[in-house]
């Protein structure tokens, strides 16, 4: 007795939906809450396409996070005697806002999050008090800049509360 092709084929599982938000008996997404980092670098764009993307197929929150580094001590020296010019926090936080809240109303449902201090240590305890289940970022600097300045995604990843999704530098998707 020969077995029909109509006899081998199996139902196909249910569709995968986020945590939280469906039925107990199903499968379920482990991203709910998931937040890209962003900078004003092309890099940090295709971070956002690909956090949208991620979005999209668990049906997740998205925020864009932004951190205004202070800066060093050494530049703040050299600004107090005239070394260039010394910043007002005030106007530097309302323009972050802006810029934070342009870019994020291209994304419908976004919200953002503008964080103070050092970038890495910074979200990552955001992160953790959040609880975010998935960080996106961009991989984008150069040999150079790693060497003076250290890796954000080597930081970033380090001490993570949770998985980190690195996007390579390359043409935006979106």
């Amino acid at each position: 007795m020969t077995t029909g092709a109509r006899d081998r084929v199996r139902p196909s599982p249910p569709p995968l939906r986020p945590a939280g938000r469906l039925a107990p008996e199903g499968p379920q997404l482990p991203y709910s809450r998931i937040a890209v980092c962003v900078d004003a670098s092309e890099a940090s764009l295709a971070a956002l396409d690909e956090a949208r993307r991620v979005r999209i197929a668990c049906s997740s929150d998205l925020t864009l996070v932004h951190v205004l580094e202070s800066p060093s001590t050494l530049i703040a020296v050299a600004a107090a005697f005239g070394g260039g010019p010394v910043t007002d926090p005030e106007v530097e936080l309302d323009a972050a806002r802006s810029w934070l809240q342009e870019l994020a109303d291209g994304v419908p449902g976004a919200g953002i999050e503008l964080l103070r201090g050092e970038a890495a240590p910074a979200i990552q305890h955001w992160a953790r008090e959040t609880g975010i289940d998935l960080l996106v970022a961009a991989r984008h600097r150069g040999a150079v800049e790693r060497v003076l300045l250290g890796s954000f995604a080597a930081q970033i990843t380090h001490d993570a509360p949770c998985p980190v999704l690195l996007v390579p530098p390359g043409e935006r998707t979106s």
